[in-house]
């Protein structure tokens, strides 16, 4: 398939982000392309000092420009000319994700960008219509509940979708009044730099963003620990959030939200209609390759249906075909990288000793790249590996019940309680399931987000602590004061 443009030809931001600035120091990462798996270029690690640099930058540009005291709709502005510039410049933008994510360089610019400004127009929108409450008390004395922002906030970005992500963090955390640092995963780091460079071009004040590169294990546990870092938000698996909440256990208490690790159940009834399911859950498990912390990665089925359903499926998996991501049709998307595919693979392969049967599927594409086959997985148990473990690919279980009760144990994960969907014609049943099934968020007879930001997403056991998007969001980068006052 034709690639719309050279990758080698494209300019790469270089340095960390602070103050308004590019910083330099030794690269010590390598940047591979998940298309060809050729190296792009190399990265800096930050280490404690340079992640106090950043958030000193932070501190005095809070301080100076007094963002956090500004009347709300002077914040609501600023936040709009940046995602106006972000739209502006989505050609460049788009380039620098799909360089070395595993986002095809069309849907990033078609989809991913407006998606991302208009996020952070929503939150802007917030800034003046969220705010303190009266109280009621004695006729005596005046009592009220503010907010106030919390000063710096570290954030934290996975690389499945690099500027979403951003923009996930830095809408809420700027409406809210406060000043980001912000570590971006160190194999997608170019989109969310240039992001920060177009919000001072936009006129907010230099040093509000801060970008600093590097791994989780030096430069995110320097960000998750500095005791001038206020409050910490993270998207990424249930292993690091866990690192996460440790260390700042370890390094002083500050209030965090974790978007963490999921294996989201699909639960599909006889009365259900079946394409409409089929193409949902084609979707759900196979855009962006199955690397969606969200991916309903577990089918379960109404033994009436299910053959029909699996053969659905196993068409469908099979016209995808894989692509670079810059090419001019978007195809399947790679693996971000070659360490991910064997673990999707090892995974695949242990299900099968386990006495698992692929339906379809079940290896690497014969192409250069870190692409996997779509995978369909029958005969599974409740103890298979691939039921268990989140994979992170495209790969999916099928499992049949004959009673709704059987339905809903089968839904139930131990660990991960992220997402879910529900594929019925009968309200009644839809409704009443809502409430018994152990996730943070329900589509009923779809699978996947609006693009309306205003309902939350977030976890319920291992899967995470507080919200995204949403109201909940905003609220969760501002912290309350309550004041009694005597007449």
């Amino acid at each position: 398939m034709t690639s719309l443009f050279d990758f080698s030809q494209l300019s790469l931001p270089s340095g960390h982000f602070i103050g308004g600035e590019y910083i330099q120091s030794s690269d010590a990462i390598d940047v591979l392309s998940p298309s060809t798996g050729a190296k792009i270029g190399a990265i800096p690690c930050a280490d404690a000092r340079m992640v106090d640099r950043a958030v000193q930058a932070a501190i005095a540009a809070r301080q100076d420009s007094n963002w956090g005291g500004l009347r709300p709709r002077e914040r609501l502005k600023a936040l709009h000319t940046w995602a106006d510039l972000i739209e502006a410049e989505a050609e460049t933008l788009a380039k620098l994700e799909a360089v070395c994510s595993s986002r095809p360089l069309v849907t990033v610019r078609s989809g991913d960008i407006p998606v991302t400004a208009e996020k952070i127009r929503f939150f802007a929108e917030l800034a003046d219509k969220e705010g303190g409450d009266l109280v009621p008390v004695s006729d005596q004395q005046f009592g009220f509940i503010s907010d106030e922002p919390y000063g710096v906030v570290g954030a934290i970005t996975p690389w499945n979708f690099p500027i979403s992500m951003a923009g996930w963090k830095l809408g809420p955390a700027l409406a809210a009044g406060n000043a980001v640092v912000l570590k971006p995963s160190e194999m997608t780091p170019y989109s969310t730099l240039y992001m920060a460079e177009l919000s001072v071009r936009a006129g907010l004040p230099a040093g509000l963003i801060n970008v600093v590169l590097g791994d989780g294990p030096t430069t995110g546990a320097a960000i998750t620990g500095h005791a001038q870092i206020d409050k910490v938000s993270f998207t990424g698996s249930t292993r690091a959030g866990a690192a996460i909440m440790e260390n700042i256990a370890r390094t002083g208490i500050k209030p965090m939200t974790l978007e963490l690790g999921g294996k989201s159940p699909v639960i599909v009834f006889e009365d259900a209609d079946l394409d409409l399911a089929a193409n949902c859950i084609d979707r759900g498990i196979m855009s962006n390759a199955g690397q969606i912390c969200v991916a309903g990665s577990r089918i379960i089925v109404a033994r009436e249906v299910a053959d029909d359903l699996a053969e659905k499926l196993t068409d469908q998996f099979a016209r995808h075909q894989p692509a670079g991501t810059g090419a001019e049709v978007a195809g399947f998307s790679p693996l971000i990288s070659e360490i991910q595919l064997g673990r999707v693979d090892s995974i695949v392969q242990a299900a099968v000793a386990k006495g698992a049967k692929l339906r379809c599927g079940g290896a690497r594409f014969e192409r250069s790249g870190s692409y996997y086959q779509p995978t369909l997985i029958c005969d599974v148990d409740a103890m298979n590996p691939a039921v268990t473990e989140e994979i992170f690919g495209p790969v999916v279980t099928f499992q049949t019940f004959d009673t709704e009760d059987e339905a809903m144990e089968l839904a139930r994960h131990p660990t991960y309680g992220l997402s879910s969907g529900l594929f019925t014609r009968d309200l009644s049943r839809a409704l009443r399931l809502t409430r018994r099934i152990e996730a943070g968020t329900v589509w009923v007879n779809r699978y996947g987000r609006s693009l309306d930001h205003i309902l939350p997403t977030g976890g319920w056991k291992a899967s995470g602590l507080g919200k995204d998007l949403g109201r909940e969001a905003y609220r969760a980068n501002r912290r309350s004061k309550a004041v009694l006052i005597d007449l």
